[in-house]
């Protein structure tokens, strides 16, 4: 019996497809920009590189809506960050800003922010709006994923 193939994920840098084993994640570069793969922190995206990670990413994908006039957004924002840093590389940490790509806000059927999403294999698994610690974040997220 053969190996399991090793995961898509996909490079926040420059939206390449790569193949990556789980034990050598954490100091993965992408194989076209040389860029790490995960680099402790949340990747900002717009709709069409969401689209790229929702597709192609075959790690769970927690997803901030956030926007930059918005307190408790950037109240959350160094926790989000700080759980990105605990979670990656078996989870992938997106920001994107409802502000600048309000298309996506509709899309997603976002009432308030922040709002997470998680997402496993392009669809979506749970939600949480409000401001969270990092230790909250962490353990919602751990719990959705299972």
């Amino acid at each position: 019996m053969s190996a399991p193939a090793a995961p898509h994920r996909v490079c926040p840098h420059c939206g390449q497809v790569n193949r990556v084993p789980d034990a050598k994640a954490r100091d993965a570069r992408c194989g076209a920009c040389r860029q790490p793969l995960f680099t402790g922190e949340p990747a900002e995206v717009d709709t069409a590189r969401l689209d790229r990670f929702l597709g192609r990413d075959q790690r769970p994908l927690l997803v901030d809506f956030w926007a930059p006039w918005c307190g408790p957004c950037r109240v959350m924002a160094p926790q989000f960050v700080e759980a990105s840093r605990q979670l990656e590389p078996g989870m992938r940490l997106l920001k994107l800003d409802t502000q600048a790509h309000p298309d996506a806000g509709a899309r997603f059927g976002i009432r308030g922010i922040p709002t997470m999403i998680l997402f496993h294999q392009g669809r979506e698994v749970a939600r949480q709006s409000g401001a969270m610690s990092a230790s909250d974040i962490m353990g919602w997220a751990r719990q959705a994923a299972r």
